[in-house]
């Protein structure tokens, strides 16, 4: 049997593509729990700085939830069915949102429900000319699942998010860039090129200054000015204590590429 998530490591780059292109690359059970075990991995390799996200094939880059799979669950009883899909498909999302390296969503087409949570916990995104997006959970009677509710109102405005939300509408890519869910639009043929791109530039950066900052802003923008304020500090004096702010200054100092453990 294929893996259902392919992992490859280009440098300092880790690339995982959703790999069930017969499905849409739709998110079952299996696909959630192998993408968490590989983040896992990724995270103790020292080597790796960053991570992109794709989908396999021209069609998708992931449909959402198995309906198929999370139908029986729901057919099981409420509580398997907030067990086994929600809980599992939030862990995943939580996963991504607050994963110390920065996750880059390379969106190659279709992302709908889950496959667009997936974009919004991510901490950067790129969009080809051909992705298609959708909040399409209303017409299964059911709310988003994976933090939709929560992260694309939190993106786009309460008005724009409830918008799609409530009437399960595709939109496009341009959209989706006004609203600030993906950061560029590019051509398909260069889409995984540009995301490599996007990542090479903050590569060049020290990874516990990355590490620190997405900790700043996940943990952040749940609370008021003056708890995030905290928080930022605390992050700050974190970094205080490490040997990338004295490289980092040093070499600004001596007008010099700094070089950081770990490049």
């Amino acid at each position: 049997m294929q893996d259902s998530v392919l992992y490859e490591k280009t440098g300092r780059i880790a690339l995982l593509t959703l790999n069930r292109p017969e499905k849409l690359n739709a998110l079952d059970y299996a696909t959630n729990d192998l993408l968490m075990a590989l983040l896992d991995r990724i995270e103790e390799d020292e080597g790796i700085g960053a991570v992109i996200l794709t989908g396999a094939g021209d069609r998708a880059f992931s449909a959402g939830g198995d309906i198929h799979e999370f139908t029986e669950s729901i057919r099981r009883g409420t509580e398997e069915a907030v067990r086994e899909f929600c809980r599992r498909g939030q862990r995943m999302t939580a996963r991504i949102e607050a994963f110390p390296k920065p996750v880059i969503a390379a969106v190659n087409g279709i992302a709908f429900g889950g496959g667009c949570e997936i974009t919004e916990a991510a901490h950067l995104a790129i969009a080809s000319q051909d992705a298609v997006f959708a909040k399409p959970e209303i017409n299964i009677g059911i709310p988003p699942t994976f933090g939709g509710t929560q992260r694309l109102p939190r993106l786009a405005g309460r008005k724009h998010a409830l918008e799609l939300l409530l009437t399960g509408d595709t939109f496009g890519p341009g959209r989706a860039y006004e609203m600030g869910l993906v950061n560029e639009v590019v051509p398909g043929d260069r889409l995984i090129e540009a995301a490599f791109a996007m990542a090479e530039r903050i590569l060049r950066h020290s990874p516990l200054a990355a590490a620190r900052i997405i900790a700043a802003v996940t943990r952040g923008l749940n609370t008021t000015i003056d708890e995030g304020l905290l928080i930022e500090r605390e992050q700050f004096a974190r970094m205080c204590a490490s040997q990338d702010v004295h490289e980092g200054l040093d070499a600004w100092i001596a007008r010099r590429t700094p070089v950081y453990a770990g490049r």
